[in-house]
Parts: structure tokens; C-alpha cells; sequence
């Protein structure tokens, strides 16, 4: 079964970016590293071309992931227009237990996700309780510590 990325058109266009800097810009400033380094004598004891050729080893790492997660990326039409919680919302919380309300949380894809910056993804624990639901609805998250409710208080898109 192969693996779906669900994303914003922006988090698409900034993957692609990077994976074309990868692939020209970083790819030669490597192959110069190298060059250099090869300068320096015998390779068996060479530290700098060792340490080139592990940066070309994690580059190459690198764009390989990219290309399989463009490859599979699909854009989420964050427009949609609908009173349940989907990717690109932002929602707002409140735990059950405790009465305190969460600062506001966006749910993105799991590319996206950034829980310091308050960008949870679809696919955590959290963003799947989440996932569906509308406002006043109450949510059950499996943690660590136990069962988590939350009351959602409101969505925005």
C-alpha cells in the first residue's frame, strides 16, 4: 500500500524547492567538497573527504525522500467549505477534566506538522479524535496518562 502525504499547495511548492536546491545548488557544492578533498593526499586517512562523502551520502538520502513524498503528495483543498473539522482548520479546545482551553491548534498533514508552532497532524492521536467533528462536539484522545476529553469550541478555516 503506498503512503498518501497529505498537504497545502505551500508545503507542496516548498518541498519542490528544496528538492531542486538539493539537486543542483547543494549536489555541486558537494561534488566541489570532494574535489578538494581529494586534494589532500591519501583517502584512506582523509577526514575531509570522508566527512564530503557522508554529506553526499545523507544529500542523496535526502532527495530520495523528497521525490517519494512529492511523488505521493496530494493537495488538500483547504477552501471547503463545511462546519466539520478538516486540514487547514484551525480549532479550538477546551479539556474536559481540567476546564482550561488549549491555544488554538491548525490540523495539517503529517508533513506540516509542528505541535511548538500548534500545527497538529491529521494522522496523530490528537488530530484523529479531531478529524470530523464540529463545534460542541466532544472528543476522546488516547494519551499515555489515559483517556483525554475535550469539548471543541470553535473551527475557523
Amino acid at each position: 500500500m503506498v503512503k498518501e502525504f497529505k498537504m497545502s499547495r505551500e508545503r507542496y511548492d516548498e518541498l519542490k524547492k528544496e528538492l531542486d536546491y538539493s539537486k543542483t545548488t547543494r549536489a555541486d557544492e558537494i561534488a566541489e567538497l570532494i574535489k578538494e578533498a581529494r586534494g589532500f593526499g591519501d583517502l584512506s586517512e582523509n577526514s575531509e573527504y570522508d566527512e564530503a562523502k557522508n554529506e553526499q551520502g545523507k544529500l542523496y538520502s535526502r532527495i530520495a525522500e523528497l521525490e517519494d513524498i512529492l511523488l505521493h503528495a496530494v493537495i488538500v483543498d483547504e477552501a471547503e467549505d463545511s462546519d466539520k473539522i478538516s486540514i487547514g482548520c484551525r480549532v479550538v479546545v477546551t479539556n474536559l477534566a481540567t476546564g482550561q482551553t488549549l491555544p488554538a491548534y491548525r490540523i495539517v498533514g503529517s508533513q506540516e506538522a509542528d505541535v511548538m508552532n500548534h500545527a497538529v497532524s491529521e494522522d496523530s492521536p490528537f488530530g484523529k479524535a479531531l478529524m470530523g467533528a464540529k463545534a460542541g462536539d466532544e472528543v476522546s484522545v488516547e494519551a499515555p496518562r489515559g483517556v483525554i476529553r475535550y469539548r471543541i469550541d470553535s473551527i475557523e478555516r
